[in-house]
């Protein structure tokens, strides 16, 4: 690095609690442990395509700890290698120009899957490259948690307890859609907090009838509701996932509406009603958790020291409770779903919780016993 470190630094893919914390822990660190200029491009990589950037300073990212959202905007259609706002051409070429006229050591970015994809691509024409993973989904490979899921759970587990009571009072089944789309860590530990009575997966296809099964059951054991919690990802068995009309502006399908579909697919076969309730973009809002926080400045600190010690082409990771990193070439393109021998899928079968599959059962490394959803 030189003798003044120069490092940008952006926020892309969606908004998430806990980026302003990752902000503040990697501008502190590197402004107080190595005098170096920090250099924020606003809307994510847009700011890089757009050139539109700015320095911050100390105090500009002071207080900002316990905000939502970010102070740098992001997009999640600003794909330098595949650019919309011109006709999907590749203009990497103009963005490591830039990147060079900047006099930058390094690039820290802050997202998701598709950040660290475009990230690895970066790094491939020459630029230096860390990543601090961020998501709502806990999505990303090579680390065991992202920062923003703990808020997302929490948020989701809340809105299970309070449509509880209306499911309670009413003697209704109440399906809670949750954000997930090849992935249901979020539906799976927000389900088993909030005390689901289904939780169903993308990893997982339900079948109907099986799902008709627990809410009939329910209904003639004296207990008039059910809760039923479903990742937008989730499936019929040989069905597809359900996607809404159209398409966002980068051209992608867009995933949800499996609430509703689910709803469809019971009436008339059970006595209660039915009522969605579709939890959508409130889960990526508002203040984080203390846990998220703390992991966020864990990560956005451990970064910096990345940087600092002339690391690059990684992602920032947490494996067995360690921070690590793990190199972005093994993170691209790859998703982490939730394993059928998850410690919590067990959990959550072992209370009677149901995943919409009549045969499905799930063995723990070194269990002899299998869990059968009934």
């Amino acid at each position: 690095m030189s003798s003044v470190p120069r490092v940008g630094l952006l926020t892309g893919g969606g908004d998430c609690p806990g980026l302003n914390a990752v902000i503040r822990a990697v501008s502190k660190s590197l402004i107080l442990q190595h005098n170096a200029q920090i250099v924020g491009f606003e809307d994510g990589f847009e700011g890089l395509i757009k050139q539109k950037s700015r320095r911050l300073e100390y105090k500009d990212v002071s207080g900002i700890l316990t905000l939502g959202g970010t102070i740098l905007g992001t997009s999640n259609t600003a794909n330098p290698f595949r650019y919309y706002g011109r006709g999907g051409a590749d203009v990497s070429r103009s963005v490591l120009q830039y990147y060079h006229e900047l006099g930058l050591d390094a690039l820290v970015a802050i997202g998701g899957d598709g950040t660290m994809s475009i990230l690895h691509q970066l790094q491939e024409i020459g630029l230096r490259c860390i990543g601090v993973p961020k998501t709502i989904d806990n999505d990303l490979m090579g680390t065991d948690r992202t920062f923003g899921f703990d808020t997302a759970v929490a948020i989701a587990t809340e809105a299970i307890d309070r449509l509880h009571t209306t499911a309670q009072s009413h003697s209704r089944v109440m399906i809670i859609e949750t954000m997930g789309r090849h992935a249901g860590w979020i539906a799976l530990y927000a389900g088993v907090a909030g005390g689901a009575d289904v939780i169903l997966l993308p990893e997982i296809e339900y079948e109907i009838d099986e799902i008709v099964r627990v809410c009939r059951k329910r209904e003639i054991g004296g207990q008039h509701f059910t809760i039923i919690t479903v990742a937008e990802g989730a499936r019929p068995a040989g069905g597809d996932t359900a996607m809404r009309e159209g398409t966002d502006i980068g051209g992608n399908k867009r995933y949800g509406g499996i609430g509703h579909q689910l709803e469809d697919q019971l009436r008339g076969r059970i006595r209660s009603q039915l009522r969605t309730s579709i939890l959508g973009h409130i889960q990526r809002g508002g203040t984080p958790t203390a846990f998220d926080r703390n992991l966020a400045t864990a990560f956005g600190s451990y970064a910096a020291a990345m940087v600092a010690s002339g690391q690059s082409g990684r992602m920032v990771t947490l494996h067995n409770n360690q921070l690590g990193s793990i190199a972005l070439a093994d993170v691209a393109n790859k998703t982490r779903t939730v394993p059928l021998d998850s410690p919590m899928l067990a959990a959550a079968l072992s209370v009677g919780t149901s995943v919409g599959a009549k045969d499905f059962d799930v063995r723990l490394p070194g269990d002899t016993n299998t869990r059968p959803i009934s």
